[in-house]
Parts: C-alpha cells; sequence; structure tokens
C-alpha cells in the first residue's frame, strides 16, 4: 500500500472517530485546536494528518493511536474505570452481574432525566433573562 493510500485511510478514520463520538467538525476540531475547515480538509485526504493532530486527537478523546495509524486494534483507548468495572464484573457471580446491571440501567435513566431537567430548566433561564 502506497503512502498516499495509507495516509487517506488514517484520515478517513479521523471521520470515523468524530462520527463516533456524534461531533461536529466545528465542536472536533476546536477541541483539537483546528479550524473546521482544516479538519475538513484532513478528512477529505487534502490536508496531511500531523503526527501533532494525530496525538492531540488520541489525547483529547481517548484514541488509540495504533488503530487510527494502522487500523488495527479497537478505535477507543479502553479508560481505567471500564477496565477496573470489567475485572469487578468478571469476579462476580451470575446472580450479582444480573443485579449490577439492572442497578446500571436504572442510573443510566435517572442521569437520563436529570439531563433532562437541567436542558429545561437552562431553557426557561435563557427566556427569562430575554
Amino acid at each position: 500500500m502506497g503512502i498516499m493510500r495509507k495516509n487517506t485511510m488514517m484520515n478517513q478514520r479521523v471521520r470515523i472517530v468524530r462520527q463516533a463520538l456524534k461531533l461536529t467538525q466545528a465542536e472536533f476540531a476546536k477541541q483539537v485546536g483546528l479550524a473546521q475547515t482544516a479538519l475538513s480538509m484532513i478528512e477529505l485526504g487534502n490536508n496531511t494528518l500531523t503526527d501533532k493532530v494525530i496525538k492531540l486527537i488520541c489525547a483529547e478523546f481517548g484514541v488509540n493511536e495504533t488503530w487510527i495509524r494502522t487500523g488495527k486494534g479497537q478505535m477507543m483507548k479502553e479508560s481505567p474505570q471500564l477496565k477496573e468495572l470489567g475485572d469487578i464484573l468478571v469476579n462476580l457471580t451470575p446472580e450479582t452481574q444480573q443485579y449490577l446491571l439492572l442497578m446500571a440501567r436504572e442510573l443510566l435513566n435517572v442521569q437520563e432525566k436529570l439531563l433532562k431537567e437541567s436542558d429545561t430548566d437552562n431553557t426557561i433561564e435563557s427566556k427569562d433573562k430575554k
């Protein structure tokens, strides 16, 4: 595989990361210190993806640098919290694993409700300031 093809694949993986994170080009670019147009050109393969930008993307978003460069391995690095949770989970009985999953789902539901309430409160506050 030629160097241009390899670079094009890396550029495509940048887009895959951004889309997986559900970020716009502007949001993603801002977090790594790029202009939106520069990111767009990288994703299209018209700008070179530098080592510096690769390292910034990996540091900012927890991306596996080997994956972004080669496509090998998992896209995202495993977080220490996820690793710890996995280590705990494998040491629990099947019944306790099911209970933990049930509690995690309930916690997720509570979080979603709280976030919706917070969004509603912020909308009301914005209208009140006008």
